[in-house]
């Protein structure tokens, strides 16, 4: 469980982030949902530390994660997982090393516990036979699933995704959405996903909150998000026909 309280982010006195609170689950996809300026990627990286908050409060279970040194808030990173946007993998270390790098920095283990998590983490996400290759000869949903291999090697109580889908074709990033829900319930992770894919949200939107202008305009699920009274979460979600009609078939 991640809390967040009261959070409010600043930059050169001009206002990105505004009181926002809200509670992310355990073992649910919690999506963070705007439009592109909204502030839904600096809440992402203020929650993960990469960015001083101005007021609130962040806790990662019963710990102020805000408040602790950097070698405190380096313990709690060791339990994170990152994905980011453009995959981030190293282009000069092969498949095996990308996913070994967290080890490598993290954990003491020997060098054939790490092989063994390597594989198990690329197995898990459907990669054979790639190990030697580099990112340059993947595809680009073979690099999302490296990266996910990555960011699970090791075994996080946290995961984070910056718009996992961006730049794939809409059935690859179907099965990207299934992965990350998969492992998700499966390590019981809270998991914490920054996306403006309408797909996304329906498919995997357990926990949503919705950002506009820095400020959380409406939290629900997939499920509600249809039906709300929002107006301007209505003018994000239903901006095509499409969705339009599904919002006239729930009423």
């Amino acid at each position: 469980m991640i809390k967040v309280q009261n959070l409010s982010k600043s930059f050169n006195g001009k206002s990105v982030l505004n009181d926002i609170s809200v509670t992310f689950e355990t073992g649910k996809t919690n999506l963070i949902i705007g439009r592109s300026g909204s502030g839904k990627t600096v809440l992402l990286k203020s929650i993960v530390g990469l960015l001083e908050i101005n007021s609130g409060e962040i806790w990662y279970e019963n710990t102020l994660f805000n408040k602790l040194d950097f070698k405190d808030k380096k313990t709690i990173r060791s339990e994170m997982g990152m994905l980011f946007q453009g995959s981030a993998l190293f282009d000069s270390l092969t498949v095996e090393q990308n996913v070994r790098f967290p080890l490598d920095m993290f954990t003491e283990q020997s060098a054939e516990e790490k092989n063994e998590r390597v594989n198990f983490c690329l197995n898990r996400v459907d990669i054979k036979n790639a190990n030697k290759l580099f990112p340059a000869e993947l595809s680009g949903g073979m690099k999302k699933r490296v990266a996910i291999a990555r960011a699970i090697a090791l075994n996080p109580k946290y995961l984070f995704c910056d718009e996992p889908n961006s730049g794939l074709d809409p059935l690859t990033a179907i099965l990207i959405d299934s992965l990350i829900k998969e492992l998700t319930e499966e390590y019981a992770m809270t998991t914490i996903v920054n996306t403006h894919d309408m797909n996304s949200v329906m498919e995997i939107g357990e926990k949503i909150i919705f950002i506009h202008d820095g400020t959380k305009c409406w939290e629900g699920n997939n499920n509600e998000i249809l039906i709300s009274d929002c107006e301007i979460l209505n003018d994000f979600v239903f901006a095509n026909s499409l969705a339009k009609k599904l919002r006239q078939n729930t009423k």
